[in-house]
């Protein structure tokens, strides 16, 4: 039974059919332009596959705001987007129509926490966070083994860490909240704060001593409130290494030996970790996404 995976990101569009990290036949990638000449792209992709392979399900993990909730009319779209175009766009509803297959849809987020939660750092675990930390940040994870959702769907990225204006006063690059997690730590906020690229930047800069200080501050909190097993940060940002050892004990320090548990403790190399699933983390989400809409229809 083959599924079809799509990565939804707002620069990027990820399409992939296959059953899992073992078994991807077929990939295209491409920029994300208007609805609906992306929208096209996406459809004549799996259009063509079809006519070879007989797929079970879509899997669709997005950039949102997205509409996550069955039973809102609006079900299946980006709604509040500030991506110009793309606000109030049917996206699950129109591949589904097109393609005539059951589709799983979901923040992007939340679509690859789950495929690390079934091939990757996070299997035989069932409350994990996934945090991305790139042009945006954004978070998702699962909670007693079923995705997170509730009101909306978590925007972890817009948490309010505390800014020491006098050691940084920079003011934060969020539309909404300027200094969020998001307006101070994500990719774009780096390459504002410095003026080049942050990857360009050698790792001994202090960009990186802040960075690792905002996302321990990020990671105490969601230890705090939803208590996970394990964290997993990935994103373009998170690609600089080096960052991993100086956030566990970043973490360590700003807990205080308050979380008396031995993952925190003494196995923290274990506990705040790389995706397993690398850079195909969004889609092989996407992917298990699908095997999860598959198994519902059935």
């Amino acid at each position: 039974m083959l599924y079809g995976g799509i990565e939804a990101g707002g620069t990027k569009i990820v399409c992939a059919v296959g059953m899992g990290p073992a078994d991807l036949r077929a990939q295209i990638h491409f920029p994300t332009t208007a609805p609906g000449e992306t929208l096209a792209r996406i459809i004549a992709f799996f259009q063509q596959q079809q006519l070879t392979t007989p797929l079970a399900a879509i899997g669709i993990g997005s950039f949102g705001p997205i509409s996550t909730d069955r039973q809102a009319p609006d079900y299946g779209f980006i709604t509040s987007t500030p991506k110009p175009g793309w606000a109030h766009t049917d996206i699950a509803g129109t591949i589904g129509r097109a393609l005539g297959v059951p589709v799983g849809f979901d923040t992007d987020v939340n679509a690859a926490a789950l495929g690390e939660g079934r091939w990757g750092a996070a299997q035989g675990l069932t409350t994990f966070i996934y945090l991305t930390v790139g042009t945006g940040i954004g978070g998702g994870g699962l909670s007693n083994g079923r995705l997170m959702h509730g009101l909306l769907h978590p925007e972890m990225g817009h948490i309010r860490l505390p800014h020491d204006r006098q050691a940084d006063p920079f003011p934060g690059i969020c539309p909404y909240h300027e200094d969020c997690l998001e307006g101070l730590a994500s990719g774009p906020a780096l390459k504002a704060r410095w003026g080049v690229p942050a990857e360009s930047l050698p790792s001994d800069h202090p960009v990186w001593a802040l960075e690792a200080h905002y996302l321990s501050l990020a990671c105490v909190t969601f230890i705090c409130t939803l208590s996970p097993q394990r964290i997993i940060l990935g994103g373009g940002v998170m690609s600089q290494s080096h960052l991993f050892p100086r956030i566990r004990q970043g973490v360590q320090a700003l807990l205080n030996g308050y979380i008396q548990a031995p993952a925190i403790l003494r196995q923290i190399d274990t506990y705040i970790v790389p995706p397993g699933l690398g850079s195909q983390v969004g889609v092989l989400g996407a992917l298990a996404l699908a095997e999860q809409a598959a198994g519902e229809s059935s």
